[in-house]
């Protein structure tokens, strides 16, 4: 299979039939069912935690070296059947050329917030070749990985302007959804840049060979869902359509959500803990009668790889059970590790999987 990248350059892309995320991502049953985990390259491991002791967050994200040692250690230590690419939702925006940092023990702070149309008439166009450092990481990865698919992924629209205009992480969203209800053009205009930006970033990881992408809502369920509907589902489905991989699509607290997020596009919705696999299904399937079978990622609760593993076993066991109702099933959390889950839990978690019934 053959891809053109932004240069018109036309690249091979890996042709991975067998790999079972893949497989369960397109609606198949592969052998066994895929696991993987968000925030897996990451807190949780003490490997990372060396590597990253003498560099901030976001010059990590633009060393190429850097990027693909974190990517590969979950898939060394833990035999997942996908790696993440290490990076940050923000990345984007920093590379365009907004002012921000991420704070440690705060997350992602900006420096002018973004509260009026000015505001988003001066926002940066991010250019592909500003992440060039990502698409080189990913050139690094490939051979690194070999029949392990790697994601790529970005932060979906309504997630990074509430970054934007909130400053930084917030609770309650409480400017972000002020400006959405009192100023919607402004809103619709902010979002469709943030949809281009994210749409970029995406062609950009795409075109140096990831193999599939998600999509992270993180603060959508803060929104009910006529408001994501009208006012966020538009720029996310802007963001995935047609990129020419399987596409996941994840919020947190989303379960009210699920059936607006497949009306979105993706190929993969993501579940949290708060709602059963089956139940998921079920709503997934209401919102598209006539489509296929829904296929889903997720959903142990990552604070259940802290309890015994007599408990993790049986959460473990019920989840890929309700996982069967849906056209494919992607093992996954609900969430993204903890900092404080020891390492060899998960290896045990992902051995267990591998062994159970698809």
């Amino acid at each position: 299979m053959t891809h053109a990248t932004d240069s018109g350059a036309v690249i091979a892309r890996r042709a991975l039939p067998g790999a079972p995320l893949l497989v369960a991502a397109g609606g198949a049953r592969p052998d066994r069912v895929p696991v993987w985990f968000m925030r897996q390259a990451g807190r949780s491991l003490p490997e990372y935690r060396r590597l990253r002791a003498s560099s901030s967050m976001l010059s990590a994200c633009f060393d190429p070296a850097l990027v693909c040692e974190i990517t590969m250690q979950p898939v060394r230590r833990h035999g997942v059947d996908a790696a993440i690419l290490f990076s940050d939702i923000v990345v984007p925006l920093y590379a365009a050329g907004v002012s921000l940092d991420i704070v440690p023990g705060t997350g992602p702070v900006v420096a002018s917030p973004v509260r009026a149309a000015t505001d988003v008439a001066n926002l940066p166009e991010l250019a592909a070749g500003a992440v060039r450092p990502v698409a080189d990481a990913i050139g690094l990865l490939l051979p690194e990985l070999g029949e392990v698919p790697l994601i790529g992924f970005a932060g979906a629209p309504f997630t990074l302007a509430s970054y934007l205009i909130e400053g930084g992480p917030s609770r309650h969203h409480e400017r972000t959804k002020a400006l959405m209800h009192s100023d919607p053009r402004t809103w619709h205009a902010l979002l469709d840049r943030l949809a281009d930006l994210t749409r970029t970033f995406l062609q950009a990881q795409i075109a140096a060979g990831v193999d599939a992408v998600q999509l992270f809502d993180s603060w959508a369920g803060a929104l009910s869902e006529r408001d994501y509907r009208e006012l966020v589902a538009p720029h996310s489905a802007k963001v995935l359509a047609g990129l020419g991989v399987p596409r996941i699509h994840f919020g947190v607290g989303t379960g009210e959500l699920l059936g607006a997020m497949r009306t979105a596009g993706a190929d993969v919705v993501g579940v949290d803990w708060r709602v059963p696999l089956d139940e998921a299904v079920r709503r997934l399937s209401a919102a598209l009668p006539d489509g296929p079978a829904p296929v889903v990622q997720g959903n142990l609760d990552p604070a259940i790889l802290l309890a015994d593993f007599a408990v993790v076993e049986r959460e473990v066991r019920r989840i890929v059970a309700e996982g069967r109702a849906a056209g494919g099933h992607i093992f996954n959390l609900g969430h993204g590790v903890l900092p404080d889950t020891d390492p060899d839990v998960i290896t045990r978690v992902v051995e267990l999987v591998h062994g159970l019934e698809p």
